[in-house]
């Protein structure tokens, strides 16, 4: 049965084939056959991947990255597509489905929001209950590193607080928008914020909040 995160995981290879080579993205320094690199080490290389948390795995990671980076790039897509290795824990759906549906998700965006006339996609209501189903677990994580207070609320009222602090910015949209924005995407994240002027500010200011 197809999953959200192998869903994600064929929209973004599709998008970075039609994107080509040499696309921007919203990664600050990256064009797609970067992102398409990235992608491939975060699943095929855990040793090098790490460099993403640890800083005294950078070179490793920084050495992965050119590596692949020189690969040429529809082997690059062919191994997104075909996915990790067979003894990877990301073959285990639970950490499939954790770990890939936002990540896949938000890279998608970081090619499609990167043209000049890009639209929001169209998401169903599952995938966004699915969305704020891991945003709700993952808020203060994320926005741990927020400049101010932040509050996440749906359009429907529900609330996730993702730094307590003061003042407090309370931002509102879709799950899949609330995660842009909690990402470090504020320029292209389709939320109203609302709370002290200096504090808004000071969040669009930011680069990525949590990761």
């Amino acid at each position: 049965m197809s999953t959200f995160a192998k869903r994600e995981r064929l929209l973004l290879a599709d998008l970075l084939e039609t994107a080509g080579p040499q696309a921007p993205t919203l990664c600050e320094g990256w064009l797609t056959r970067d992102l398409a690199a990235h992608v491939v080490v975060r699943e095929r290389r855990p040793d090098a991947a790490g460099g993403l948390l640890i800083k005294q795995l950078a070179s490793r990671l920084d050495r992965a990255m050119e590596e692949f980076a020189a690969k040429p790039y529809e082997e690059l897509l062919q191994l997104i597509r075909t996915g990790p290795p067979r003894f990877s824990p990301f073959q285990l759906k639970p950490l499939d489905e954790a770990s890939n549906t936002i990540e896949f998700y938000v890279h998608t965006e970081d090619v499609r929001r990167a043209r000049p006339e890009w639209t929001p996609r169209a998401l169903d209501p599952v995938f966004q209950d699915a969305l704020w189903s891991r945003l709700e677990r993952t808020a203060r994580l994320m926005g741990r590193s927020a400049p101010t207070g932040l509050v996440l609320r749906r359009p429907d009222g529900r609330t996730a607080v993702a730094h307590r602090g003061t003042p407090v910015v309370t931002a509102t949209g879709e799950p899949s928008e609330l995660l842009l924005l909690l990402y470090g995407r504020q320029g292209v994240a389709e939320v109203e914020l609302a709370g002290d002027k200096e504090a808004i500010e000071r969040l669009h200011g930011g680069k990525q909040l949590g990761i």
